[in-house]
């Protein structure tokens, strides 16, 4: 099938520009190998959390080994001069880049894919490259449950995926300046601990998206003012609902869904019914159906606006009769949308918990105790080791304490060799004591002392 002229072009241009130095950027921190031999990685994650800087960082990786970047070349499928290929077209883009001249060709060449799912039968293409010498492959998407259909059949053994959520506390402390080297014995004195603790309380409220971030050492308020800081990730929220939930579910009930991402953002950690909330909504006149209010949070998930945690359970039927517990997938989320005027920075510690874990490369669920008491989070990390998190803003009250802490005693019971430990905002924010075994430290302590990758 021959490729539309104008595309052809675009392609071309595309790939010319690959030779260009990137953007500068802040490097970005993967736990676990990133694998290209032989298999094409594949990069998801939200729309604007990073994942094309990810691509550049490999690419620039690849130039610092004395590989030209012509050989890593780059194509974004959302220009929309490439609007309406197919798999059929791509071939073109191969027999361009063999028209242009090159160096280094003993090198494999590294194409970089950027959203690539808006490509029908794109797969296919990149099984084909996978196949013939000298291709690897990296791809982006904003769509998990798309991307795995399509690997779990033309690319089955044949992908290695990277989660990429907005920056976590250690790289927005990169980004801004605050934090070069090695992060052993940062805090370890008054002042330093005083610094980094303002910073983690500042970051909790602008989130971790890459383009809100304040500059080199500024103060927050050096960046983007509180204004600007919410129209811009408001938009982030609107071009995820059309773009990725919307037009590639074809959802025709908007104002169900957009009253669904309100609810959620704004109720950061709250437990969910899909049935309470469909009743809700039938209240307020909103005709929807209760089929559709599922569908709908299995698209919010699957474009990565939201994080949706299960109770721990062994039984699948528990798992779903029993109300669920809703993430926004950054924290700079939560004060766009909620109305109440409180700082929420309970939520935003117990979401930045929830997200850390998850960049780790942890299953996460939440347990409810024979007696009734929650804990946070059952973290199952991929070396198999589980943890019971509590993410408590304070435990400086005895009262809160004491349910905080009595709720892991007692979930202990279950798991008997899982780790136990309790995250607060800041060290003034520890209790006077803990039960034996109990881990207590500040959130930012935890974050920024990561295991080894």
């Amino acid at each position: 099938m021959d490729t539309p002229p104008i595309a052809r072009q675009a392609l071309r241009e595309l790939l010319a520009d690959s030779a260009n130095p990137p953007p500068v950027f802040t490097p970005r921190r993967v736990f676990g190998p990133v694998r290209m031999s032989a298999k094409a990685t594949v990069v998801i994650g939200m729309r604007r959390a990073g994942k094309t800087t990810f691509v550049h960082q490999l690419r620039e990786e690849r130039l610092a080994r004395g590989v030209p970047l012509s050989r890593s070349p780059f194509v974004s499928f959302e220009d929309e001069r490439l609007a309406g290929l197919d798999a059929a077209h791509l071939h073109a883009l191969v027999n361009e880049y063999d028209r242009l001249p090159t160096d280094s060709a003993d090198v494999p060449v590294l194409w970089c894919f950027d959203e690539i799912q808006v490509v029908p039968g794109w797969e296919r293409f990149v099984r084909r490259l996978l196949d013939a010498a000298g291709h690897e492959v990296v791809v982006t998407g904003s769509s998990a449950a798309l991307l795995s259909r399509e690997i779990a059949t033309a690319l089955r053994g044949r992908a290695w995926q990277v989660l990429m959520h907005p920056f976590s506390f250690e790289e927005a402390l990169r980004h801004q300046g605050i934090l070069r080297g090695s992060v052993d014995g940062l805090g370890a004195t008054g002042r330093k601990r005083g610094r980094i603790e303002r910073a983690f309380l500042d970051w909790l409220e602008i989130g971790g998206f890459p383009e809100v971030q304040p500059s080199q050492e500024q103060a927050p308020d050096g960046g983007l003012d509180r204004a600007t800081r919410h129209r811009l990730l408001r938009d982030y929220v609107d071009v995820a609902m059309l773009r990725d939930v919307v037009e590639r579910h074809n959802v025709s009930n908007v104002v169900a869904l957009r009253w669904l991402v309100r609810h959620f953002l704004a109720n950061a950690g709250s437990l969910f019914s899909v049935e309470k909330f469909h009743a809700a909504l039938k209240s307020q006149g909103v005709a929807v159906a209760r089929d559709t209010v599922h569908q709908l949070v299995a698209h919010l998930e699957d474009c990565f606006l939201v994080r949706i945690v299960w109770m721990e359970s062994a039984s699948e039927r528990q798992r779903w009769v029993n109300p669920r517990k809703a993430y926004p997938v950054d924290t700079g989320l939560i004060p766009v949308f909620d109305r109440t005027g409180r700082a929420n920075r309970s939520h935003a510690l117990e979401t930045a918990v929830l997200i850390e874990l998850e960049r780790r490369g942890c299953e996460v669920t939440y347990l409810r105790t024979r007696e009734g008491h929650e804990v946070d989070f059952v973290a199952r990390a991929p070396d198999g080791a589980v943890e019971l998190i509590q993410a408590c803003a304070s435990l400086a009250d005895p009262e809160t304490a004491h349910r905080e802490l009595r709720a892991l005693v007692a979930a202990a019971e279950r798991f008997p060799q899982a780790r136990r430990r309790v995250l607060t905002l800041t060290r003034d924010d520890l209790p006077p004591h803990a039960p034996p075994g109990v881990d207590v430290e500040p959130a930012w302590q935890w974050m920024l002392r990561a295991p080894a990758l």
